[in-house]
């Protein structure tokens, strides 16, 4: 039966040209949409490596360059904690669930392994602020004080690239600017599992946090992380803009849960994945009615065939079967062709870990099923049609 089905397509393949095209091309958009989704809900999947029920970001805005002035952020930091509502005060460059983004070129001493790596300045309180526990070796505190190297804090993926199947802790790395070493030098005291700064949809990445002391260096920061107590209305913000001017009011302060700064940046990272979905669900209408059209003409030019089968004995569900099968299998055809052009993306890795074979398999299986699903829904009505033709009636039609 399927050699018989394969000849009489072959048979009529200028006719199913247009058709196995227009499959495969709705199959490689689907497949584009499946795969990114499929990428996204992976991504959801994996810890971002900090907490943000109870934590609140707040951005400093000033005219001028914020001074470094370590008396000046002492007070900004006790003045908070004297608030009842918070439990916990931090400084880092700027706030998660932003687009900011800081990266710089790291190396091992040697040159060796050099790696573009996020970078994060954070104070000592960043880690019980933003509710992080080391995986391996600890995070830096007042006891680096005084350290010939700057404390750093890196993640699994960073500390698995640098020191494969060695212990990350204690090992030195320098900056690389223009090709030149840096100094100082950063020493890597503790390992986190992840950290992606900008949630739940970020991609994986090299990161590092750098130990930041009020008062040292000339860079200041400009966002300040505050846990607070569960149940704190939102109210609670006016109240905390007004501490906030007390120790500065030439400065102006933009105040954001992180629970909003979240929801905001996922509505943001799925604005993509939204038009693209609402894109594919045009196409594939349009794809339907085409396959539907070109399937009733093909029933249509088949009827004095389909007669001649009716009259050797052929009964209604054979026609029947023989009309959706068809398609289906024209349908697996045209898919065949689509995969092996799609299946080069991960074998090339061309798209790195946001194409990895989990989403790849995933997507193809979810594509295949959408147009199986569409080319039956297609073929019910022609090949109901054509099963109700009487022998005489087909063998009659002109």
């Amino acid at each position: 039966m399927l050699r018989h089905m394969l000849k009489l397509i072959w048979k009529r393949k200028s006719r199913n040209m247009m058709l196995s095209l227009e499959i495969l091309l709705a199959f490689l958009v689907v497949f584009a949409i499946a795969a990114f989704g499929l990428r996204y809900w992976q991504l959801y999947q994996l810890p971002t490596g900090h907490a943000y029920q109870h934590q609140w970001s707040v951005t400093i805005r000033s005219a001028q360059d914020l001074p470094n002035d370590g008396a000046l952020f002492d007070n900004l930091k006790r003045s908070l904690l004297a608030l009842p509502e918070v439990e916990s005060v931090a400084f880092s460059s700027f706030g998660t669930y932003e687009m900011s983004r800081w990266t710089e070129n790291y190396a091992l001493p040697d040159g060796s392994n050099r790696l573009q790596v996020d970078s994060l300045n954070v104070s000592d309180d960043y880690f019980a602020t933003m509710e992080m526990t080391p995986a391996a070796g600890r995070f830096f505190s007042r006891a680096d004080d005084g350290a010939d190297a700057i404390p750093v804090v890196i993640n699994r993926r960073l500390a698995d690239q640098w020191f494969p199947g060695k212990q990350a802790v204690g090992q030195i790395v320098v900056l690389k600017v223009d090709g030149k070493q840096e100094v100082p030098r950063r020493r890597i005291v503790g390992v986190v599992e992840d950290f992606r700064s900008h949630g739940e949809f970020m991609d994986p990445v090299y990161f590092m946090l750098l130990r930041w002391v009020p008062g040292t260096g000339k860079d200041a920061v400009n966002n300040i992380m505050l846990k607070l107590k569960p149940g704190t209305p939102r109210i609670f913000e006016s109240r905390l803009n007004a501490k906030l001017k007390q120790v500065r009011s030439d400065w102006s302060y933009v105040v954001t849960p992180q629970t909003d700064a979240r929801s905001s940046m996922l509505n943001t990272q799925l604005v993509p994945l939204k038009i693209l979905g609402v894109i594919a669900a045009f196409l594939l209408v349009m794809v339907a009615f085409g396959l539907f059209g070109v399937l009733w003409q093909n029933t249509t030019q088949r009827i004095p065939e389909i007669g001649l089968r009716r009259a050797l004995g052929a009964d209604a569900g054979s026609i029947y079967r023989q009309i959706v099968s068809e398609q289906m299998l024209l349908s697996t055809v045209a898919m065949l062709v689509a995969l092996v052009l799609v299946i080069q993306l991960p074998l090339t890795g061309v798209f790195g870990d946001s194409l990895n074979w989990t989403v790849f398999i995933a997507a193809v299986v979810l594509s295949a099923s959408v147009i199986y699903l569409l080319s039956l829904l297609c073929s019910l009505y022609p090949g109901w049609r054509a099963a109700r033709l009487s022998p005489t009636q087909a063998l009659h039609y002109e």
